[in-house]
């Protein structure tokens, strides 16, 4: 390794005495030769030395997972630079001259264990570096890595620190940092896996559609500043603190997060202004009137801010969506895009700008149209002779003709109208300035006017979109594939609930045109049917709850809208399903919007009146891939149930799904996701291959989304983005890739000790952590314990498999009357102890936030007055988690010390007593139902945990098995995760008589 050097220039050639003397031979020649040229000098303050914090040997190298920070410890440094820099103090020639001294350094600074997905935010002196200007670079710590080639240079030979991530700064200013190399801590990206891990959602992933597509500058790579008086400025799109545009510290993300991405869809939005197709305007928009920008000034479109729309305001002042990005922004970003060697899809998308009080007349029945709604909601008065004049008033007239490209800029010179197609043909314009798109969208889920029929039962939208999607491949060529993107209840047919028995595949002529590369569909079918009840069906069915893989699974090619469907929302709330069924003609699949494999791979015969037409459609069977140009789940309890669904206040659209109970939940998104693209992996059975192109039938799969405002100033920075509060519970990958599923960590952290994880079964440790750091030696059993106990499982042996056992599963056996024995003669062979004194009121935990750079969060938990024993117990997690896990885990730590108050000595038989083993759930006879009445009729198994079992010789017959409750009240036997079980708050029995306490409420887990 190579030695510090923390002298200055001058000692290491002459040493002090050295020094000295030239300094007075440097002062003779001045005072001789130049003091009579130039003014008096003043020198400024000189450093003498450097101290550096370098690492010692034997220091132990930290191990980080998921999202992380860790400290760094100097392993080379190289000279320190001086430079000396003269001044003039005086406007006049006589004035004295100073002298300042500036001082850089190189250097490198050592990490964690590798490999290493990537780094994201550096801190220097605990606060954000501003790395603009600085050069520096990452090794991820593989074991192939090469030596850094400054270090290499510098000390002739270098080491290659393989299997160790490390940073190296070079010539780094130390002005801002007094003179001295900087503290640095480093957030660390590092998915955990091991050899022969099954594939993760970050390993799957390939495409991403990157939003927000409003936001006038949001898309610009380099600093825009916006003026706000005759000498302040403010950045309109660098919030991260690193001094860099905010797209291109979101792309950096980006690319640690998903190494194998190779499609991006950039999405970039023109505003509609009503929901009747003949008076919609499409326009681009900005959010202020006036506003004076540098170096990019606003225009888009054609138009400068004068002549834009002016995005409507929210009730809290602020504008409702960010304007329409900047032409020059959309051409940086293509070009920030193409060069990280992802294809690049222009998305053109409509957002609805009807604000609250429109008095617009609604096309639906309303007093007024809905605020902020659907694009998908635009339409027309259907089977009218008037039908084709509205579609064609939304459509416009304009040409491609009309828009000429100069040095970059996009010209318009056609009819002056604000319609779709000028908004298409001009995104088009614009991929050809930017020297070409891989492909290019012209439009996406307008179901409302796809399925308005005219008077002679035609469909003029879908007429406008074939003649659109020529003229922009006849724009564009051959090699930018062109499509639209339908809703999934739209692009395989339209069935008219009119009575009229209909059959029809309106979208055909636009699939099967020449112009059209691939059947686009926005992706987002009901995949679960999950509700927290008793009886509920799908647990019946043998599936453990919401983020089950089997069950995720199986409800993507099955389930509703494939075997069964909800005829109404009253049959919804009964979960009485009707099957689909054909008996006409045996063709169920028609009417299956989820059965993407038989509508692509059958011949498609219209029906009128019910009638089956002999002559099929346009489309040819397996003639054209399908992309999944979005899919996605939302991060909410149940989002599976409707992955459509999302939260905006602002918006008429906004619902939780299902039987959901809003709370957040990532590991959710990450297994409706993750199922998602294993059905639809290629080579899998869900996607079989075409025996007309020889490619398989989903040929893209791009998830929604990603935002360009980079994590966590987004959504940390709710002052600047209004929809900065619907992340928590959205769509947005952002701050969740890159986290850690607890069963990956858990399987890291055995590999690491030498398990093998394939060996072990790690689905009952449920869950995400943001991360987790190792910063010395630690067994097995210590590194997992926090997040047992932050995630409510168990470590044990099962089958001779390491096996992680979930604390709110089934009970893994249910005792009858005939397994038990007496504990004494005439004594009833269940005997309850409670122990109240010795719980908590409440539960405090601790841990590191990564949305505020990693300093200490607290979570507190409390029980119902009169439920705990008094007193207040403090838990410390070596975990990164947000506030609502944090909370969750401290509310679990709860749930575990209230139950254990409650403890049951059993006798068993003794079939029953080799049966079980410590860690069971069971329940005891004569319990289940207990509390139905207090929970409204339902009838709730009470779980009993076993915590130790003798099986010695003696009476009583049988073995006394010794269990405590594994939760505090009375819980469901399927799993509860996140807003599974009963109400929040449930009662628990007495220990003894059951009725001498009274009832007493605890939080549920």
């Amino acid at each position: 390794m190579a030695h510090v050097i923390l002298s200055a220039a001058g000692e290491a050639i002459g040493g002090p005495v050295g020094r000295t003397i030239g300094g007075r031979i440097g002062r003779a020649i001045d005072h001789a030769a130049l003091n009579a040229l130039k003014p008096d000098r003043e020198v400024g303050r000189r450093l003498q030395g450097l101290q550096l914090t370098a690492v010692a040997e034997g220091e132990p190298i930290a191990a980080a997972f998921g999202r992380a920070r860790v400290g760094g410890q100097v392993i080379w440094a190289a000279r320190f630079k001086e430079r000396r820099v003269a001044r003039q103090t005086s406007g006049s020639k006589g004035g004295p001259t100073t002298y300042a001294y500036s001082y850089s350094l190189s250097f490198a600074i050592g990490l964690c264990e590798g490999p290493i997905d990537g780094v994201g935010r550096i801190w220097a002196n605990g606060k954000a570096m501003d790395l603009s200007g600085v050069t520096w670079r990452v090794h991820l710590g593989t074991e192939d890595q090469a030596p850094d080639p400054l270090i290499e240079a510098v000390e002739g030979t270098s080491p290659a620190y393989r299997g160790l991530a490390y940073l190296v700064f070079e010539d780094l200013a130390l002005d801002a940092y007094g003179d001295r190399p900087p503290d640095i801590n480093v957030e660390i990206l590092r998915r955990p896996r091991w050899d022969g891990a099954p594939a993760a959602l970050e390993d799957r992933l390939t495409g991403v559609c990157l939003i927000p597509g409003a936001g006038e500058f949001v898309y610009a790579t380099g600093p825009v500043l916006r003026r706000d008086g005759l000498t302040r400025s403010t950045a309109e799109n660098v919030h991260s603190g690193q001094g860099r545009a905010d797209l291109e510290v979101s792309l950096d993300q980006l690319a640690a997060a998903l190494p194998n991405l190779t499609e991006v869809s950039l999405v970039v939005a023109w505003f509609g202004t009503d929901l009747r197709a003949g008076r919609c305007q499409v326009r681009p928009g900005v959010e202020e009137a006036e506003k004076a920008t540098a170096p990019v000034t606003w225009r888009a479109g054609g138009v400068g801010r004068e002549d834009a729309h002016l995005v409507s305001r929210t009730a809290a002042g602020g504008p409702a969506y960010g304007g329409t990005p900047a032409d020059e922004a959309v051409l940086q970003a293509i070009a920030a895009l193409k060069a990280r060697g992802w294809r690049v899809t222009l998305y053109p998308f409509l957002m609805m700008d009807i604000a609250p009080g429109n008095g617009l007349p609604d096309p639906y029945g309303g007093a007024e149209q809905a605020a902020y709604p659907w694009r998908g909601r635009i339409t027309g008065s259907d089977r009218t002779a008037g039908a084709r004049a509205e579609v064609a008033a939304f459509f416009g007239s304009a040409a491609p003709g009309d828009f000429t490209v100069r040095a970059g800029e996009v010209a318009y010179a056609g009819p002056p109208e604000w319609s779709w197609r000028r908004c298409v043909l001009h995104l088009s314009a614009l991929a050809q300035a930017a020297g070409g798109a891989d492909a290019v969208l012209i439009g996406s889920e307008f179901r409302g006017l796809t399925t308005l029929r005219d008077a002679a039962d035609g469909y003029p939208a879908v007429d406008e979109l074939v003649r659109l999607a020529r003229d922009v491949k006849a724009m564009l060529g051959p090699a930018t594939a062109v499509a639209y993107a339908a809703d999934w209840s739209e692009y395989f047919g339209h069935q008219p609930p009119d009575g009229s028995g209909d059959v029809r595949y309106h979208l055909d002529p636009l699939w099967a045109d020449p112009a059209v590369d691939f059947v686009g569909v926005d992706w987002y079918p009901p995949i679960t049917d999950w509700r927290d009840a008793p009886g509920e069906r799908d647990a019946v069915a043998g599936f453990r709850g919401p983020r089950d893989r089997a069950y995720l699974a199986a409800g993507i090619a099955g389930g509703e809208a494939f075997d069964w469907y909800y005829a109404n929302e009253a049959d919804r709330a009964a979960q009485r399903r009707t099957p689909i069924a054909d008996g006409a003609y045996g063709e169920p699949w028609v009417f299956r919007p989820k059965d993407l494999a038989a509508w692509w791979s059958n011949p498609h015969h219209e029906r009128r009146a019910g009638v089956r037409q002999s002559a099929p459609t346009a489309w040819v069977p397996g003639s054209k891939p399908i992309r999944l140009v979005e899919f996605g789940c939302a991060a909410i309890d149940k989002g599976a149930n409707a992955p459509n669904l999302f939260l905006d206040p602002k918006s008429a659209e906004s619902r939780l799904p299902p039987f959901s109970t809003g709370v957040r939940d990532d590991a959710g998104q990450r297994a409706a996701l993750e199922a998602i693209l294993a059905h639809f992996a290629p080579g899998a059975p869900g996607n079989p291959t075409s025996s007309v192109y020889g490619g398989p039938m989903v040929q893209g799969l791009s998830a929604w989304c990603w935002d360009a405002r980079p994590y966590p100033d987004f959504p940390a920075r709710a002052d600047v983005w209004a929809d900065a509060g619907a992340w928590a519970r959205g769509h947005w990958l952002n701050g969740r890739l890159g986290a850690a599923p607890v069963a990956s960590l858990v399987g890291a952290m055995l590999a690491r000790g030498g398990v093998d994880p394939g060996a072990c079964d790690l689905a009952g440790a449920d869950g995400v952590v943001e991360g987790a750091v190792l910063e010395r030696p630690l067994s097995l059993a210590q590194q997992i314990a926090p997040l047992a106990f932050a995630f409510a499982f168990d470590m044990a042996e099962r089958g001779g498999r390491i096996t992680a056992l979930g604390r709110s599963r089934p009970a893994d056996l249910r005792l009858t009357a005939a397994d038990l024995a007496g504990l004494d003669p005439g004594a009833p062979p269940v005997r309850y102890d409670h122990a109240a004194a010795l719980t908590p009121d409440a539960v405090r935990v601790r841990a590191v936030d990564p949305g505020a750079d990693y300093q200490t969060l607290k979570a507190e938990a409390r029980a119902e007055a009169g439920a705990g024993g008094g007193g207040v117990h403090d838990l410390d997690l070596p975990l990164a988690l947000d506030r609502p896990g944090a909370q969750a885990a401290a509310a679990r730590a709860l749930a575990r010390a209230l139950a254990e108050d409650e403890a049951a000595e059993v006798a068993l038989g003794p079939a029953a007593a080799l049966a079980l083993e410590v860690g069971d759930l069971v329940t005891l006879p004569g319990e289940a139902g207990a509390l139905g009445g207090a929970l409204g009729g339902a009838l709730w198994d009470v779980l009993w945990r076993v915590t130790r079992l003798d099986l010695g010789p003696g009476p009583p017959p049988g073995s006394p098995a010794r269990s405590r409750r594994s939760r505090p009240t009375a819980t469901p036997a399927s799993s509860p995760g996140p807003g599974r079980g009963p109400p929040a708050r449930r009662p628990s029995r007495c220990s003894t008589c059951r009725c001498c306490r009274g009832p007493k409420t605890t939080p549920a887990p």
